[in-house]
């Protein structure tokens, strides 16, 4: 029976058959659902030419009525199974309105190399030495093809099976000829020249396709923990042991740890721990399960190289819940030594640092950790509260006053209040931490931060921040926050580096993709700013403050219908910011409806006397009313206030009508910024 005409491709590290819908990615089988398959399949045959998203969908779904949302989810799909990250369109490249290409380079594979290559040569040379000797198995079926590292036995219990029948055949056979003996004797030998040259061959050629021992793995995900019953679940505690894990191997220069921010996403109780370390971009994932009953605990955890699949190393505990830093203590040891990390002397002892030994206030901790990354001020205020319980509880708690001064930080900035009421008790927070413990790089880097929003003291910022990255260079926040220091002083070439830095540690954050829009507009690259913004809407298209940023974009390239719009899905996004009602009303200055932007304006200010409104947002459409005198009393009350958005006057382009202005300049003199 004739083979079927086969459909081989390659692109990167993978293998397309078409004819067998498989698709392999190192030897490795990658399982697709049909449609995906389908999609792939068109796409690639394609090659590099732009396909419309009609036309993909009536290959796809020849026949059928579907959704464009369908096609949508399809290529999402395929952009995490083949591994493409950060937005960057290493595969399938979006072309917005039209439909997409994909761009990775596809070889088709030739007819007469088709089966050697899909089998392998060792198993070719074994399916030789089968159909020479038909030898079956015990139960009668096919034999089955031998692994490479058997070959040699395996020869050798064939030729051993050959002489035993030659030597019976000729005790049965007594009345054979001399010649006959001869004869036989030379096809036996012949025969086993044979055999041991193909083996011979074939583990010549074996030895020649072994690739090198694969490279040390130099980075890590901890995904949340999940529980064991879905009914009895603890939220902050298999969060928690994330984090803190996260924490413990993130002390160490060997390996980068992928933050909290951007393993969050991967909580849910059906993710699969290689899908995810794809995502990622990790060379090793570590995910495991934990559970509370009363006093007890249980915790399975794996740890998993994600190229292949291979299990480095698993482990059960099950201990009272008050031994709880035991267990950390013996998975973070066991991550180190699977990972053949060669720790000093400073680096092992970080790595099972307990920061306290009281478990009701670590307990606290991880609660306070869970409500104040949700990042609402509700939440956060939650997290505040059980950040100063834990503290009370244990007074020597460094870890614990970090949080809390995160939390204060991130309710002044989210809950738009003012900086005089939070901001003090952050930086005294952020100090009592250091206090407590100096070496503590999350610790440094809040207080650099908390001092660039509210002391206006640069230098001073950028010390704390070059002290926490000192202490840990893989801190993705740290390089964040000494980006904005970079970026509203005008060291621009330097603020793109770091907040580059910043999302190749953390490819997944949403705020580190934003911001980088922004300091690309303060740093006037408005085209990159946008093409960037393709990037970070990607990851999440509701994001209020991308879409923040694309509005200051359109602003900057007199696209005001846009900017417009942006500012409007910005703030219906946001929730309680003012920022964005403060661009739309620029925006509708500048592109004269002063009308509209009057009306905004009047908004601001009947609702700045029900609760606090940042005086920088109302003088931000005075200024684009073109009212001097009004914009420059309320950049007074900002300076009055220590308001946190007056950093932003040395770079911001909308200011850039009273950089000669002498009041704007002696403004700036104040704050240090001239």
């Amino acid at each position: 029976m004739s083979q079927p005409h086969k459909e081989l491709y390659e692109f990167n590290e993978f293998r397309l058959d078409v004819t067998e819908r498989l698709l392999w990615r190192r030897g490795e089988r990658v399982p697709l659902a049909d449609k995906a398959f389908e999609t792939l399949c068109a796409l690639v045959k394609h090659g590099n030419h732009l396909v419309g998203k009609d036309e993909l969908m009536a290959e796809v779904w020849e026949g059928a009525i579907v959704e464009e949302n369908n096609l949508d989810k399809n290529i999402s799909y395929l952009r995490k199974v083949l591994g493409e990250k950060g937005g960057k369109a290493k595969f399938i490249e979006t072309v917005r309105g039209h439909g997409y290409r994909f761009v990775a380079e596809v070889r088709e594979v030739a007819e007469e190399k088709k089966d050697a290559e899909t089998r392998g040569y060792g198993n070719a040379v074994t399916g030789v030495l089968s159909s020479k000797f038909q030898i079956p198995s015990q139960n009668g079926s096919e034999p089955e093809p031998l692994g490479v590292a058997n070959r040699q036995n395996d020869l050798g219990l064939r030729i051993a099976d050959f002489r035993i029948r030659d030597e019976r055949s000729t005790e049965d056979e007594g009345q054979k000829t001399e010649d006959e003996k001869t004869n036989r004797s030379w096809l036996i030998a012949l025969t086993v020249l044979s055999i041991l040259t193909l083996g011979s061959l074939g583990f010549y050629f074996w030895r020649g396709n072994t690739k090198p021992a694969d490279a040390p793995i130099k980075s890590i995900a901890v995904l949340p923990f999940k529980p064991l019953v879905a009914e009895n679940r603890d939220e902050a505690l298999e969060m928690g042991m994330a984090d803190t894990l996260i924490s413990r191997l993130g002390n160490n220069r060997k390996i980068v740890v992928c933050p909290l921010s951007s393993v969050r996403k991967f909580g849910n109780l059906e993710q699969d721990a290689l899908t995810a370390g794809r995502a990622l971009d990790v060379g090793s994932v570590l995910d495991g399960s934990v559970q509370r009953w009363g006093n007890k605990i249980r915790v399975n955890v794996r740890l998993v190289k994600v190229a292949d699949g291979t299990v480095l190393w698993t482990g059960t505990f099950d201990e009272k819940f008050t031994d709880i830093f035991v267990v950390q203590d013996a998975i973070s040891n066991r991550v180190a030594a699977a990972l053949a990390l060669q720790l000093g002397g400073d680096e092992k002892m970080l790595l099972t640092k307990r920061y306290t030994e009281n478990v009701e206030a670590y307990g606290l901790y991880l609660k306070g950790r869970f409500h104040a990354a949700k990042l609402t001020p509700p939440e956060m205020r939650t997290g505040i509260s059980n950040f100063q319980r834990a503290v009370e509880i244990d007074p020597a708690y460094a870890l614990a006053y970090a949080g809390l001064a995160e939390a204060y930080r991130g309710l002044a900035t989210a809950g738009e209040m003012p900086a005089t009421e939070l901001l003090p008790k952050a930086k005294a927070a952020a100090q009592k931490a250091i206090e407590i413990d100096d070496r503590l790089a999350d610790a440094h880097a809040i207080l650099g931060y908390i001092i660039f929003w509210y002391d206006w003291n640069w230098k001073e910022s950028e010390n704390q921040c070059q002290r926490a990255l000192e202490l840990n260079p893989n801190s993705a926040d740290a390089h964040m926050f000494y980006a904005h220091l970079l970026s509203n002083t005008g060291r621009h070439a330097q603020a793109l580096a770091e907040i580059k830095r910043a999302r190749e540690l953390d490819p997944l954050n949403l705020r580190i993709n934003a911001l980088e829009v922004q300091f690309l507009l303060h740093a006037g690259q408005t085209d990159e700013a946008l093409a960037r913004l393709q990037k970070a809407f990607e990851l999440d298209p509701n994001f209020w403050l991308a879409h923040l940023f694309a509005s200051s974009a359109y602003i900057e390239k007199g696209m005001f219908p846009e900017a417009v719009a942006e500012a409007r899905k910005a703030r219906e996004l946001s929730g309680a910011s003012t920022h964005p009602l403060a661009f739309e009303g620029y925006a509708l200055a500048k592109s004269g409806k002063q009308a509209e932007a009057r009306g905004l304006l009047a908004e601001l200010l009947k609702l700045s006397t029900k609760r606090f409104v940042s005086p920088y947002n109302i003088a931000l459409i005075y200024n684009g009313l073109d009212e001097r005198d009004e914009t420059l009393a309320w950049l007074e009350r900002g300076f009055e206030q220590r308001e946190k958005g007056m950093v932003f006057l040395k770079v911001e382009p909308k200011w850039n009508n009273l950089r000669s202005e002498p009041r704007f300049i002696d403004l700036m003199k104040r704050m240090r910024l001239e």
